[in-house]
Parts: structure tokens; C-alpha cells; sequence
């Protein structure tokens, strides 16, 4: 029996390469979903992982304690209780404690927390020693600035007024090397609504106001276990540890939920957008094997019939068929499952994780024995079928159609009836839902297929013999040749669902790489962009103007997720030459004009002519800021007596060009022992009648300045200080309601750009704003603001936040220093020179991305995986259509041959037989496509399919149409030029003969 197997299939070269090639194209694909998936799966882990802010990948464990002097020994006890409790070893995993206290002097008292931290000193830049002695302390830049502070300068911190200070002495600044890396993660260690902490000893804890600390354990998780390796469930182990910790009354901090929430649906979205192309593709791939059985069957009937005259057993030769089948699926198995394992590592990548490569092996193999068992029992299946016919059928050249038969007509049936209920699911359930609903878009294609099929055989049939009587000799006879081959509506069938799936494929990723490119831009802002470190505002915007003096290549930008709304701010007269407007078509609002500002303080010493009202002694201080660097300078004039007097005072960093702004007038009562100074008392007043400067001396503040209103602004809550500029001079006074108000007001602001602030809104008005004027917090301080436009959406900040101008905004801030990221955007074509540029001006960069970036890296998530495989099963299918329909071509060019032949020695001309040898291979091909497209158009709007959503919950702008224009002409395009060489190729034998006939 194996001789005979052998010689039937090297005499049948033809029909074994058929089955080889279907079952290689079938294999391939199924032995790379494994594979594909599981690399894919761990690339989007990884790109998720990357993506996500320190604090989402950090566990923090915190507990109160009170360490009666002995902190060392506090901390110790706290690693050893804890460290037990974790269900995990912690990746660089650091211990610290930190109070929260206030600098004791100054009328603002910010918050400014004592830290002790491990590793603080290799962690940062120091312009000093690293702190070592009790009392000794590193504090940040900013906060030097803002207080005034020097290495070598004493300041104070103190839990609440009228209690115990802490004095430290200032050793170095500091400055976070990685301010975006793991280490500075902890808010507990960053500013948040007041300065960055002071680091010092831990001996300094041993101080009576430093006593009740926070003791903070802070590390990593390590990626492994977010990606659930060995079946690690993270989640899980956290609400364990979680309720463990409470009860030793140690509180776990974690924001990784939705870092979690993301893995989880790539993970799932890949591994089920994956499945579902790999099982239609496995489906297409028995029904392209059963037909190319059935048209190669004519050669094994014959064989089939002299088996059963030489009384050879029904299951001899099912045998004999069956191994002739046997041997192609062997090989094409043996060919296509390392071609399947190759092509998923070309576009995914390895896979690297033993337990995930286990599995791959296993689900590999079993989708190349359902390939090999599948198209196997199809073809025993039509073989069993055909040998039950009797030897006259066996040994007839033609076999019975069945087109036509009743049981035909009921499968086709119960498959719309199908086709119908997945439509009706994925309508109700969506196109993401179970059941049926995620094969809604092939099953809507076969419905389609079905139906065309039956109209294309009908219609042939009958117009065939019409045409021909009405001598229309090419239309007739190729309408008349596919009507009477028969399989012809099966094959318009699998054109059809092929087409149709592959055209779904193509736009699918083709929105989905719309979807990711808007997405890109509107994250970015800017083609690239630079994260930075600088000293403020000011600073930002000056370095960036100096290395970009044109205004068209860089923008200073400060994002403020924070404030409420979030805020971002930028260079408005850059914003057009340097942002990517599009998708999100937005300009932000310029800082108007307010006239003339201020003169600038460029001397050494200031003169104010004052008078003081009222029974009460007040202070009075005068806040500058360098208009270039951004560095405070507080003058102040000290108490002042009753009635008309001239106070002066030194001033200091103002004689560099391009000198200081004025900043605020600040009244409070004169200041205690301490150095702290509360407000003035209501019914003091302070009028400021004019200034001067020496060294250059300069008129600063005249009847003009001082006498304006529009020029000065008091505070926005509270009771804030009464402003008014009667008689060409300003009085300043403490509200008369300052007694009863939680908040009183002692500071009066230069005004030098209009209120409120313009600023562009994106997602509704707060609540807030429905009953009170509107306003943005920015460090804690309401501001004034207009809405000069509603859009859908900002860049970077997406549907909820507001886009204003940087240079207006501080302007408006005064010396304060919202929290905020600082980046500089640079427009496409931007010279490398321009980031040395920035870095001489002053900026330190800390990360550099550019859109394309984003762009890849998104590439790598779940939704774009699923689309790259999805195409790739496309065009598996369309190759599996196409290899069939050479096939069914093939198998009718004898017969057509013959037939035509004969017509042309009746007369008939060579061009009509030409003609119809063509139309008769094109026919199918032509309603495969037209049926394919058709099917292809009405999957989104019937069944609900569209674009995948970004794993991430990422949804400020609408997703792409699912079929775009330009998807469904290159989809289309490719299909046709597929399926028209192979048509071409297949009928070339039969037209060469047909060219021949004398």
C-alpha cells in the first residue's frame, strides 16, 4: 500500500504541491501565534513598564512613630518589622523618615520638611559637603533661592507656632541627579505645596520637634513580577500585603494600579486578537484544503473505481486516498512550523522567559496537529462521500454538482442564520465581547459570500443561454462556463470571505497607525522634546530665548499636572512656529498688553518716601526678582514710625543686567524675637508716595506708577490687603475683617500683565467656577482667570486642563514657584547645536524623546501587535484564496480547453475563445473582490468594529474610521494584483492552446 501511495503522489506532482502549499501557508500561520504572542506580550510589557512614572513601578511602606531621641534606633526596628511582612524582595530599596515642618521666620512661613534619607548624598549634586554633623543641612536650589539662603546661613523650621524651633545650618545646595528616577519617586521627598526638604543626619532627629517622624521604606518592584512571571499575581499579593501591614499598623502607599490595569489588557488584547486571526485564518485554511480536494479528486475517482472492480475493500482504498493526503500535510507541516517560528521572531522578537517559551512550544504544536488532524478529516471526509458513489460515477470524467442540492441550500442557510446572530451580539454585546461577537466580521463576510455566490451561479445560468441566442458570444459563453464547473460558488465563497478579511485587516492597522500617530503629537506637543532642570520659570524662559533668539525653533513649556486644572504653560509667540498644532488645532492666548511695565531695579540701594497711618507699628518689605535669572531679592525697610518718613535699604543681584522686577509690597506687624512676623493690625495703613534707586541713580515710582490701580493688585482669598491709590500715591492696609477670617492678606502685587489670566479650556468648568469667579491654584494660590476658549482637548494634558501663556503666568506668580515640569519643545529640523545651546544657557537636560519615539513605542503595545498579526493573517487568507483559485482554474482548463477548441473549429473567433478563456478565470476573481469589498464595507457600521482603543484607557481623541479611504484602495489594490497574476498565470496554458488551433 505504501508503494502505491508513493507512486500516486509522484505521478500527481501537481495535486500534492497544491495541498503542500495550503498546508505550509496554514501552519506557518497557525505555529506563529504562539510564538507571536507570547514575544509580543512581553515586548508591550516591557514598553508599559518603561512608560510608566517611577512611582506606578514603587512600593512605599510607612509608618508614625516616636522615636524619644534615638531615630537610628527607630529606623532600625522599623527595617526588621517590616521586611518580614513583604511578600517580595524590593529592588534598590531605600529607608528614611521625614517630618513636615514650617521655616519659622518670614510673614509666608512655607512648608519645608526635615528628611533623612539613605543614599541622599550619591544621589544628587552638592555645592558643599555632604551633611554630617547634627544641625547640618542640604537643601535644594529652589528653596535657597526663595528664602534667601547661602551655605554657611542658620534658618529655623518649627511644627506649629509658639512651639520649639530646629535650627540648621545650611552645608551645600543640592540638586537630583535622575529627579525622574525611582529614588525620587516618594512626594514624602519632593516639593509639593511648599519647598523641597532639607536633608540632614540622622543624629539631627534627635531634636524635640523632630521626635514624631515618618518612617518610610521605598523600592521597586521588580519588572518580572509585573509581567506575572512563574504565575506571579501581583495584584493579589498586594491587597495581601496590604491587609497584613494595617494590622501591624504600617501603611503600604502604591499607585500601580493602573499600571497593572494596562498590562492586564495588553496582555489580553494580544493574546485574544491573536487567537481569533490565527483560528479564521485556520478555518479559511480547511475549507481552501477541502476544495483544492475536491477539484483534484477527478484522477482518484478513477483510481478509486478500479480499486472497488478488483474487489479491493472500502477501507483499502480510503487507505490508498487518504495517504495521498497524508503526505503533503506532512510536509507542508514539517515546512510551515519553523517557517511560523521564524516569522513570529522577525516581528516580535524572541521569546526569552523559559515559562513563556514552555508554553509557546506546546500551543505551537497543537495548532500544527489541528492544521494537519483539520485538514486531514475534511479531506476524508470528501473522499468517503465520493467513494460511496457507485463505478460508473467513479469512472464519469465529471462529478455531480451539488450546487443546487437541498442540503447545499440548508448549510448555506444555517451559516447566514449564524452570521445573523454573531451580527446581532456584536451589536448588543460589542465587537470585544464572547460568543460569537468576535467572529462577527468573517461570519458577516460569509453571509455575504454565500448569498453572492448563489446569485453569481444563478444568474449565469440563466443569462448564459440568453446571451448566446442573442449573439453576446463572450459574455454568454463565460457566463455559461461558470455556471455548469462545478465548486465555482465555493470558490467566489473563499474570494470573498478572504478578501473581505483582508481588507478589515488592512484598515484596521492602518487606523490603528493613524490612532498611534495622532496620539503621538498630541502627547509630545512637539516633534521633540526635551525634559530639563532649571532654576525657575524665569531662568527656563531665558535660557531658551537665548539659545533660540529667532523664535522658531525652541519653546519653553512648563507642565503642571498639580494645580487644579492642570495646567500648561507655554511661550505663546513661539507656540506656532515650534508645537504640532494638528490633531489638536489649538493657539493659546497671548498675555495681552498692559501698557508700560514697571521700571526695572538696576542699582544697589533703595529710597522710599512713606507715611505711616494708625496707632499700631507695621514693617514694611519690598520683594524683587531678577527679570533674568529669576533669584528673589527681599529689601527690607524695617519698621517704620508714625507719620511722613524716608527709609532706605541695600539691595542685592539687581546691578546685572537686565535688573529686577517689582514683585510685592508686604506690610506686616514688626518682627518678634524669633524673627517671625505676624500681620499688621486693622486700622494700620502704609502710603508709599514715591522711590528712587542709587548707583545708577533712577526715579523708579512716581505719582504715574504709584497712583494707577490697574498698576497693583491685592490678594485673591482671604482678607486681603485694601489697595487703593487716592492722590497719586498707594496705601496699603490690613482688612478690617482680618479678626474674623481664617487668612489675612499682607501683600500687595505688582501688576505689569492684564488680569484675569487668558487661558484656553479643555473638558468642563469646575464646580467651583459655577458659583465664584473662575480661578486656577497654583502652589496653593488661587489665581484669577479668563476662559477666552473652550477646546476638546490641549496637548499633553488631553481632555481635562487649561493652556495659558508662561511669560504672563509668572509674571502673575511673583516670586512663588509652582511645582511644575520643565521642557523645552524644538520644531522638526531643529540642529543637535541648538540642545549644546540650551545646556551653556544655564538648562540641565534630563530626557530627550522625540514623536517618532513615542510613536515606536506605542508600536509595541497591545493593539498595534494585534493589527501587525492581523495583517499578516490577511494576507495568509488571500494567499490561501489565491492558491485556490489557481487550482479550480487549473482543474478547468481541460475541459474549457476542449470545449473551446471544438467551438473554434466551428468558426468561432480566436479572439472570442481567447476572451472567454480570460472571463472565465476573471469571473470569480472579479465577484470575490466586488463581493469582498462589499462585505468589508459593512462590518463597522453593522457590527460595531473599530479601531482598537490604546490599552492604556488613553482616549482624548476620537479613534480613526476602521476602513479608511486610503486603507481600502491599497487593500484593494493589493488583492487584485494578487489574485489577477494568479489568474493570469493559471489561464496562460489555456490560451496558449486555444492560439494554437488552425
Amino acid at each position: 500500500m505504501l508503494a502505491l501511495v508513493l507512486g500516486a503522489v509522484r505521478t500527481r506532482t501537481a495535486q500534492v504541491l497544491t495541498i503542500l502549499a495550503l498546508t505550509v501557508v496554514a501552519t506557518a500561520i497557525a505555529a506563529a501565534a504562539p510564538w507571536y504572542a507570547a514575544a509580543a506580550t512581553a515586548r508591550a510589557a516591557e514598553v508599559d513598564l518603561a512608560a510608566a512614572p517611577a512611582a506606578q513601578r514603587m512600593l512605599s511602606i510607612r509608618q508614625g512613630a516616636l522615636t524619644g531621641g534615638d531615630a537610628a534606633g527607630a529606623l532600625e526596628d522599623f527595617r526588621a518589622s517590616v521586611r518580614p511582612l513583604l511578600p517580595m524582595t524590593l529592588d534598590q530599596p531605600v529607608y528614611g523618615l521625614v517630618k513636615p515642618l514650617n521655616v519659622a521666620t518670614g510673614p509666608a512661613r512655607p512648608v519645608l520638611p526635615a528628611a533623612y534619607r539613605e543614599q541622599f548624598c550619591d544621589r544628587v549634586t552638592l555645592d558643599g559637603p555632604c551633611p554630617s554633623r547634627p544641625g547640618e543641612a542640604a537643601i535644594s536650589r529652589d528653596a535657597a533661592t526663595r528664602l534667601g539662603l547661602a551655605p554657611g546661613d542658620r534658618f529655623s523650621l518649627v511644627d506649629s507656632p509658639g512651639q520649639d524651633t530646629v535650627t540648621l545650618t545650611v552645608v551645600a545646595r543640592y540638586t537630583p541627579r535622575e529627579p525622574d528616577g525611582p529614588y525620587w519617586s516618594d512626594p514624602l521627598y519632593r516639593k509639593d505645596q511648599g519647598l523641597d526638604p532639607a536633608f540632614t543626619p540622622l543624629s539631627t532627629f534627635a531634636a524635640d520637634v523632630l521626635r514624631s517622624p515618618t518612617l518610610t521604606l521605598d523600592g521597586q518592584v521588580p519588572d518580572r513580577l509585573f509581567r506575572g512571571a512563574g504565575g506571579f499575581d501581583l495584584a493579589a499579593e498586594l491587597r495581601e500585603t496590604d491587609a497584613r501591614l494595617a494590622a501591624a499598623k504600617v501603611r503600604l502607599v502604591t499607585t500601580s494600579a493602573g499600571l497593572l490595569v494596562t498590562l492586564h489588557r495588553d496582555r489580553v488584547a494580544i493574546r485574544d486578537g491573536v487567537a481569533t486571526a490565527a483560528v479564521q485564518t485556520l478555518v479559511l485554511a480547511w475549507f481552501a484544503i477541502g476544495l483544492a480536494g475536491r477539484y483534484t479528486g477527478r484522477d482518484r475517482r478513477a483510481d478509486a473505481a478500479l480499486l472497488k472492480l478488483r474487489g479491493t475493500s472500502r477501507l483499502g482504498t480510503l487507505r490508498l486516498v487518504w495517504g495521498q493526503h497524508l503526505v503533503p500535510l506532512l510536509a507542508g507541516a514539517l515546512l510551515g512550523a519553523p517557517a511560523g517560528y521564524l516569522l513570529a521572531r522577525l516581528l516580535a522578537g524572541p521569546v526569552t522567559d523559559p515559562g513563556d517559551r514552555r508554553s509557546a512550544v506546546l500551543l505551537s504544536l497543537g495548532a500544527v496537529a489541528a492544521v494537519l488532524l483539520g485538514g486531514l478529516l475534511v479531506l476524508a471526509v470528501l473522499e468517503a462521500l465520493v467513494l460511496r458513489r457507485p463505478v460508473p460515477d467513479l469512472l464519469r470524467g465529471a462529478g455531480t454538482a451539488t450546487a443546487g442540492t437541498w442540503r447545499s441550500g440548508l448549510a448555506d442557510l444555517l451559516l447566514v442564520a449564524v452570521a445573523g446572530a454573531a451580527v446581532y451580539q456584536s451589536r448588543t454585546a460589542g465587537a470585544d465581547g464572547a460568543g460569537l461577537a468576535r467572529a462577527a466580521p468573517v461570519l458577516l463576510a460569509l453571509a455575504v459570500a454565500l448569498l453572492l455566490a448563489r446569485l453569481l451561479t444563478r444568474a449565469a445560468d440563466r443569462g448564459g443561454a440568453a446571451w448566446v441566442r442573442g449573439g453576446r458570444l463572450p459574455a454568454g459563453l463565460t457566463a455559461l462556463r461558470v455556471s455548469r464547473q462545478p465548486g465555482t460558488d465555493r470558490v467566489v465563497a473563499l474570494l470573498v470571505v478572504a478578501v473581505a478579511v483582508f481588507l478589515t485587516a488592512t484598515g484596521a492597522w492602518a487606523g490603528e497607525r493613524a490612532a498611534r500617530d495622532d496620539r503621538s503629537a498630541a502627547e509630545s506637543g512637539a516633534p521633540r522634546v526635551l525634559r530639563v532642570q532649571a532654576a525657575n520659570r524665569i531662568a527656563l524662559l531665558t535660557a531658551v530665548r537665548t539659545a533660540d533668539p529667532g523664535g522658531t525653533r525652541a519653546m519653553a513649556v512648563v507642565v503642571d499636572t498639580t494645580s487644579e486644572p492642570r495646567v500648561l504653560s507655554v511661550d505663546s509667540a513661539r507656540f506656532a512656529a515650534v508645537a504640532e498644532r494638528a490633531p489638536l488645532d489649538v493657539t493659546p492666548p497671548a498675555a495681552g498688553d498692559a501698557g508700560p511695565g514697571l521700571p526695572l531695579v538696576t542699582g544697589d540701594r533703595l529710597t522710599v518716601r512713606v507715611r505711616r497711618d494708625g496707632p499700631a507699628p507695621v514693617q514694611l518689605t519690598l520683594t524683587l526678582r531678577h527679570d533674568g535669572t529669576g533669584v528673589p531679592s527681599v529689601v527690607p525697610f524695617g519698621a517704620l514710625r508714625a507719620g511722613e518718613q524716608e527709609v532706605s535699604a541695600p539691595v542685592r543681584g539687581c546691578a546685572t543686567a537686565p535688573g529686577c522686577r517689582i514683585v510685592r509690597w508686604t506690610v506686616t506687624a514688626p518682627a518678634a524675637r524669633d524673627g517671625t512676623a505676624g500681620p499688621a493690625s486693622p486700622g494700620s495703613a502704609v502710603v508709599v508716595r514715591d522711590m528712587a534707586q542709587a548707583n545708577p541713580a533712577a526715579d523708579l515710582l512716581g505719582p504715574a506708577e504709584l497712583g494707577d490701580v490697574t498698576r497693583w493688585r491685592a490678594g485673591a482669598d482671604g482678607a486681603a490687603l485694601d489697595v487703593s491709590t487716592a492722590g497719586g500715591a498707594l496705601r496699603l492696609s490690613p482688612d478690617q475683617n482680618a479678626m474674623h477670617l481664617p487668612s489675612a492678606g499682607a501683600e500687595a502685587w505688582a501688576v505689569d500683565t492684564p488680569l484675569p489670566l487668558p487661558v484656553v479650556l479643555a473638558g468642563p468648568e469646575p464646580d467651583g467656577w459655577r458659583l465664584d469667579d473662575p480661578t486656577i491654584t497654583l502652589g496653593g494660590s488661587p489665581m484669577p482667570i479668563s476662559v477666552r476658549a473652550h477646546v476638546p482637548a490641549v496637548p499633553v494634558l488631553g481632555r481635562s486642563g487649561v493652556l495659558t501663556d508662561l511669560d504672563a503666568l509668572r509674571r502673575l506668580t511673583g516670586d512663588a514657584e509652582p511645582p511644575g515640569e520643565y521642557q523645552v519643545w524644538l520644531a522638526a529640523g531643529a540642529p543637535d547645536s541648538l540642545v549644546a545651546a540650551l545646556t551653556a544657557a544655564g538648562l540641565q537636560v534630563s530626557g530627550d524623546g522625540t514623536r517618532a519615539d513615542r510613536f515606536d513605542r506605542l508600536g509595541r503595545q497591545g493593539p498595534a501587535a494585534v493589527t501587525r498579526f492581523g495583517l499578516l493573517a490577511g494576507l495568509a487568507a488571500l494567499l490561501l484564496a489565491a492558491a485556490t483559485c489557481a487550482v479550480a482554474a487549473a482543474v478547468d482548463r481541460r475541459g474549457a480547453g476542449d470545449q473551446l477548441r471544438a467551438l473554434r473549429l466551428q468558426g468561432l473567433a480566436t479572439r472570442v475563445a481567447v476572451a472567454v478563456g480570460y472571463a472565465g478565470t476573471a469571473a470569480p476573481i472579479v465577484a470575490g473582490l466586488l463581493g469582498g469589498t462589499l462585505a468589508a464595507l459593512l462590518t463597522a457600521p453593522l457590527t460595531g468594529t473599530r479601531v482598537l482603543a490604546f490599552t492604556d484607557g488613553w482616549d482624548v481623541l476620537p479613534l480613526p474610521a476602521p476602513l479608511g479611504g486610503i486603507a481600502l484602495g491599497l487593500g484593494l489594490l493589493t488583492a487584485s494584483a494578487l489574485l489577477g497574476l494568479t489568474g493570469w498565470l493559471a489561464v496562460q496554458p489555456l490560451v496558449r492552446r486555444l492560439r494554437a488551433v488552425l
